[in-house]
């Protein structure tokens, strides 16, 4: 039998919500009960991805992108990942104060969650919020990730569809050519896009794309916006949603998923076995043989330490 958590969460309560993330960001003992019985309704909400170096305006994208989503009468959850603050671990930028539009919706949930050390851009328990937000009856749910100058590619793993914004005038040109990043991206937006530069970046960017050797069924497309004025931001919608109907008629949305519980059933193992493998008798070991031992050898002997 669901527990009245779970039940208030389901019926869409915004107060269980709110504690069923506490309870997963404090690793809470209750947590895994509780992702087990959400699991049937995890998979309702779309997710997408937001990524980008700082000052690219991810926050106001995610404010435009939520208002159109709400005038289609769809709920919007909002994953915002911010640093960690050094005094309190907790999220440095309050999600209220970039948000504050959408603070009195019902239909619309706003968390912060600090990245706690985590460099992959989302927070630890991200993935599991998504689960909470999904259950809760969220039709969409948006991950906006930390932020810290590097493209952050956890979020691809955690989403179905993945924004990857860039803005001119500020290296993007060098963080194109990192490996991986353009690879990353299912749709490509150039935001402030009324500087200068921006046409530039926007041919650059295809460029790229069209050196990939292997190109994919899902063409991938650049968009321009000026998320401060709203300009170009229904056309990324629009991007999105021809994303979102390429993801089901393909069936890559349930590979996607799959390959999405299969990374978290791998994190959790990997969680729970190496908590259950540090007993004394191997600390001991391992602090004996740092000096003395050669590291092969000493993992070897680790192992075969009953």
């Amino acid at each position: 039998m669901a527990s009245p958590l779970v039940e208030e969460l389901l019926a869409g309560s915004a107060l269980a919500m709110a504690r069923a993330i506490s309870i997963l960001e404090n690793d809470s003992p209750d947590a895994p009960a509780l992702i087990d019985a959400l699991h049937p309704s995890a998979n309702s909400g779309y997710r997408m991805g937001i990524t980008g170096p700082p000052g690219a305006g991810k926050s106001t994208l995610v404010d435009q992108l939520t208002r159109l989503y709400r005038n289609a009468g769809q709920k919007v959850g909002i994953l915002a990942v911010d640093p960690t603050s050094p005094f309190s671990g907790g999220a440095l930028l309050g999600d209220r104060v970039r948000m504050g539009e959408h603070f009195l919706d019902h239909d619309v949930f706003i968390r912060s969650m600090a990245s706690r050390g985590e460099q992959g851009g989302l927070a630890a328990r991200s993935q599991e919020v998504g689960d909470v937000l999904s259950a809760g009856g969220f039709d969409v749910i948006i991950f906006e990730t930390v932020g810290v100058g590097q493209m952050e590619l956890d979020v691809v793993s955690a989403v179905d569809t993945t924004m990857v914004v860039l803005v001119p005038e500020s290296g993007d040109d060098i963080q194109l050519m990192k490996a991986g990043i353009y690879e990353a991206a299912d749709i490509f937006v150039i935001n402030k896009s009324d500087r200068p530069g921006a046409d530039r970046l926007h041919k650059l960017v295809e460029q790229l794309l069209d050196t990939k050797e292997d190109p994919a069924e899902w063409q991938v497309p650049v968009c321009q916006t000026s998320a401060l004025q709203g300009v170009g931001v229904a056309e990324l919608r629009s991007h999105l949603e021809r994303h979102r109907a390429y993801l089901r008629s393909s069936g890559v949305q349930l590979e996607k998923r799959r390959l999405r519980a299969r990374r978290q059933v791998e994190s959790l193992l990997a969680k729970q076995v190496m908590g259950a493998f540090w007993t004394a008798k191997r600390l001991d070991a391992l602090e004996d043989g740092l000096d003395a031992v050669p590291p092969y050898q000493l993992v070897r002997t680790l192992l075969d330490t009953s």
